[in-house]
């Protein structure tokens, strides 16, 4: 089978797809020339990651495709009931990347918390005394409240880090559930039972500091607008690693230029890859190139679960 890699593959996933007998064909190709290369080239296998879109124009105009794979959890990016009723496979890496994302999360609150981003910024400066008193109300995660809004694969390893440095965590998703969360201390592990709340606004005054982590809204609403920042802490830190448009941005702005929010990290964004300037320009905003699954370790697992899926299938 010839496989389409067209956001890039682990080298592990591509000698696993390659010592079963297939073609990985890693080369970039645009998206107004996907159909016609997948169709040229004798495709039967496009994988993808969120660069890529595979919708139903492409799928009808690609009638050899038999799997289309999205590496990471999100799959908003390709037609998936369409493409299922054509009897194609369609298939994603939902676990691979959950440590990774969580990781980032963590890595952003830290980041938040003490102006990191907006401090490098003005280091050139050299005005010491001035970029101390700025930076002087920095806050320490130890006893805040997070919540976490979708409490799936990666919200509970983000609860599972919150909880190890000492952060408190509600749970809020759309569904009751009640959830073991292991925490590794050490050589020791400890699990700490969380049971999910699932209204949101009434929720929303206790949090120190919200993550977000659902797919995007199928009528394209935003989670968090207007009415919800109304409803927050003076000050809360907000990080969005899910997917662009569950912030709506506009709103955002003005809740930072308000003081609602004293800051927010988005690795993710409506206009990918062009972000609005005003979002990369703000003081109290931090801003990634959507990497959350962007580590080694996750993209080996992330390649090696595709090619296992793939070989299943062939």
């Amino acid at each position: 089978m010839k496989i389409l890699a067209n956001d890039g593959i682990s080298d592990l996933g591509k000698q696993l797809l390659e010592a079963a007998g297939h073609t990985v064909i890693t080369e970039k190709v645009s998206q107004e020339l996907l159909a016609h290369e997948v169709n040229t080239q004798g495709i039967e296998a496009i994988l993808v990651r969120s660069a890529t879109t595979v919708r139903q124009e492409v799928i009808d105009a690609c009638p050899h495709v038999k799997i289309i794979g999205r590496g990471g959890v999100g799959m908003d990016n390709i037609d998936v009931d369409y493409a299922r009723s054509k009897g194609i496979h369609v298939i994603n890496t939902p676990a691979s990347s959950s440590q990774s994302v969580a990781e980032l999360v963590m890595g952003q609150l830290f980041s938040l918390s003490r102006f990191l981003n907006d401090s490098f910024k003005n280091m050139e400066s050299g005005d010491f005394s001035t970029l101390k008193k700025n930076y002087a109300k920095g806050v320490e995660l130890r006893g805040k409240t997070l919540g976490i809004i979708g409490f799936g694969r990666i919200g509970q390893s983000l609860a599972s880090y919150a909880l190890g440095v000492g952060m408190n965590v509600i749970a809020i998703d759309n569904r009751t559930k009640n959830v073991s969360i292991e925490v590794k201390i050490g050589h020791q592990t400890v699990f700490i039972p969380i049971s999910t709340e699932t209204d949101l606004h009434a929720q929303l005054g206790k949090l120190d500091y919200i993550s977000i982590h659902v797919p995007k809204q199928a009528d394209g609403s935003a989670v968090l607008g207007n009415n919800e920042f109304g409803k927050m802490k003076k000050g809360v830190f907000i990080a969005n690693a899910a997917r662009g448009g569950v912030v709506n941005e506009t709103e955002l702005l003005e809740a930072l230029n308000q003081g609602i929010i004293a800051g927010i990290a988005l690795d993710v964004f409506d206009n990918e890859p062009n972000p609005r300037k005003e979002l990369l320009n703000h003081p109290k905003i931090a801003c990634t190139p959507h990497i959350g699954a962007a580590t080694l370790e996750a993209q080996d697992r992330i390649g090696e679960e595709l090619a296992q899926l793939i070989i299943e299938l062939a």
